[in-house]
């Protein structure tokens, strides 16, 4: 379903909801005193209440019949996953950049948080790629990761770390503090999915151990303890230099490199990212097709 439609914009969407309550709860709770401590209980009530929530509804569809319950979870995981519309936004960016600088840093500014006002052409392209490696695990392989360890219970629940982490979990004087807990947590629910994204990226590229030798060198060169994983194995395979200076929310950060080769990306490398993106997620969703038929062949058919 995710292949075909892609984000569901014109239908209520989760995410939308969960942003709506990070917003209510922040602009409550984020001000006076005690402001890490209010962030951090704000961040785990929410998480737990989407856990709760959705495992008690998952109990309410069984109690109706087992196909009103595998409905639900169909239904949560083509929610759960952002791989065909990251993708299609990414090619809008290269294609916007084909009319003009300005449309380019435009589409470019949809799928990051940094201020692309003043962006070469090159740096457009960058974000572009970088974005699309980082929520390759964002999207995709940390929401199967955890439908596989904890059902959609968890993957919803990872969605919520994940939207905690993309609106309130930034290095900045109003977020600093509160955000706090949500930036660790996302960085606790990112650890192996994000090293995992990386090792499927090179899965069936000619020299894998290459660029795994690559991953492990440049693998930390990133602000986040996760993201850099996933841009180094895209960095590896397209030869190319991510990283550096950015601005975010009117200041400057300055990101280390990944790699060196500061040579100029094209629409070919745009189309190599996606095949790679594609190739991950094909063989995340055969993980996890194997490991669901492994346990209900353990627990005797039960759903």
């Amino acid at each position: 379903m995710d292949l075909v439609f892609g984000d569901p914009e014109r239908l209520p969407h989760p995410i939308v909801w969960f942003g709506k309550m990070i917003a209510f709860g922040e602009k409550r709770l984020n001000k006076g005193s005690h402001r890490k401590l209010k962030g951090g209980l704000m961040a785990v009530g929410l998480i737990a209440l989407v856990f709760c929530a959705t495992w008690a509804i998952r109990k309410s569809c069984l109690m109706f019949h087992v196909s009103c319950l595998m409905l639900f979870d169909a239904i949560v995981v083509f929610y759960c996953l952002a791989g065909t519309t990251l993708i299609k936004e990414v090619r809008d960016v290269f294609l916007a950049l084909d009319r003009s600088l300005e449309k380019g840093r435009a589409q470019v500014a949809r799928i990051v948080g940094r201020d692309t006002s003043e962006l070469s052409a090159q740096e457009v392209r960058t974000a572009a790629l970088e974005t699309l490696a980082e929520n390759l695990s964002d999207g995709v392989i940390a929401p199967l990761f955890w439908l596989a360890i904890l059902g959609t219970p968890g993957m919803l629940a990872y969605k919520m770390v994940n939207t905690l982490d993309s609106m309130i979990a930034y290095h900045t004087e109003r977020y600093l503090k509160f955000g706090c807990w949500a930036a660790h947590i996302d960085d606790v629910a990112n650890y192996i999915p994000a090293r995992l994204t990386a090792l499927l990226m090179i899965f069936f590229t000619s020299s894998p151990f290459r660029h795994f030798t690559f991953i492990l060198k440049y693998g930390r060169n990133h602000a986040s303890p996760n993201s850099g994983y996933p841009e180094a194995a895209l960095a590896s395979i397209l030869d190319c230099r991510f990283g550096g200076p950015h601005i975010y929310f009117g200041e400057m950060f300055d990101k280390p490199y990944i790699g060196d080769n500061d040579r100029e990306l094209t629409t070919k490398d745009m189309k190599t990212a996606v095949r790679v993106n594609r190739t991950a997620e094909v063989i995340m969703v055969i993980i996890v097709l194997i490991e669901s038929l492994i346990i209900l062949h353990v627990s005797g058919g039960s759903y």
